[in-house]
């Protein structure tokens, strides 16, 4: 038995392979206990420095923290989903006098750290007399970078499809919008949904980023209160539990992208148990068309076909 890509491995490859996961996982351990080591000879798993996180205002303060960071993202996620398909949309353009500059918007942004664009956004336009908010440019520069990494993600997903399908659904007569957004984004959304999901993931992590600037996320508040001399300084113990709040937040994401897949499978099931002849790539002649439909039944070799 051998695989389309790899051959199957032997005894003597299966038994090499258990002992590489059995020194890999023993090295992870062994990397964690001294991790544990380390934080109980530094006294870090000792009462005081644990005592700030039972006054209940301090976990107001990180549910407070953590809605900014919800905030910033949501309104980053939208605009970045949003922007993206713009500028896939203008960068699939047949007419160059818009493909060739959305290209070059799209590259530029691309190009600018996402930290670099909140620092000119936050501390740069106010020297020109125009004063933003830490949110507002939080937002901004996610929407900026993330859109366009969106914008090429959506386009190399179209542009991977078969020509076939622009073909088929020009030949039963869709405009090139029509063609574009009934036939061309659905599939090759479909496809780059982990793609955009892992992206968006990426978008929530920076918006960690807005702590430099002082907006009051989820980093800004475990920075602040780690800085507390007064509660002997708990900045392990803050970073804790913000890595936390931010693991749950990314698990939320991901299970909320599994759904999504897991009904798109569903639905894309459902279609080719109603149409029999549904297939992912359309018959793109009239020789495949007629024989997909004799197939079926539907093609009278004396008169046709049967309507």
């Amino acid at each position: 038995m051998s695989s389309v890509l790899y051959d199957v491995p032997g005894p003597r490859a299966r038994a090499r392979n258990r002992l590489l996961g059995v020194v890999t996982v023993l090295l992870v351990l062994a990397v964690l206990g001294f991790v544990v080591w380390r934080f109980a000879e530094t006294g870090q798993f000792e009462a005081d420095k644990w005592y700030v996180f039972t006054f209940s205002a301090v976990w107001v303060r990180f549910a407070e923290a953590t809605l900014a960071t919800l905030a910033a993202f949501g309104a980053a996620a939208v605009g970045a989903l949003v922007l993206g398909f713009v500028l896939a949309i203008g960068r699939l353009s047949d007419h160059a006098w818009v493909r060739v500059p959305v290209t070059w918007i799209i590259e530029v942004l691309r190009a600018i750290p996402v930290l670099v664009f909140m620092l000119l956004l936050y501390y740069g336009l106010p020297v020109i007399g125009i004063k933003m908010e830490s949110y507002w440019a939080v937002v901004i520069a996610l929407v900026a970078y993330n859109g366009s990494v969106l914008a090429e993600v959506i386009r190399a997903g179209v542009e991977a499809l078969p020509r076939g399908q622009r073909e088929a659904g020009s030949a039963i007569g869709l405009r090139k919008s029509g063609v574009m957004r009934l036939v061309l984004l659905p599939q090759a959304i479909r496809a780059m949904m982990p793609v955009i999901i892992a992206q968006l993931v990426v978008t929530l992590k920076d918006t960690a980023l807005g702590f430099i600037i002082t907006y009051p996320e989820l980093l800004y508040f475990a920075k602040l209160l780690g800085s507390n001399a007064q509660y002997g300084s708990p900045l392990i113990q803050a970073a804790l539990i913000a890595g936390a709040i931010y693991v749950a937040l990314c698990l939320a994401i991901s299970y909320i992208s599994y759904r999504v897949e897991r009904r798109l499978r569903r639905s894309e099931r459902a279609q080719q148990a109603v149409d029999p002849l549904h297939h992912p790539v359309p018959a793109t002649t009239d020789t495949e068309l007629i024989a997909a439909q004799k197939g079926a039944g539907k093609f009278n070799q004396g008169g046709g076909f049967h309507i």
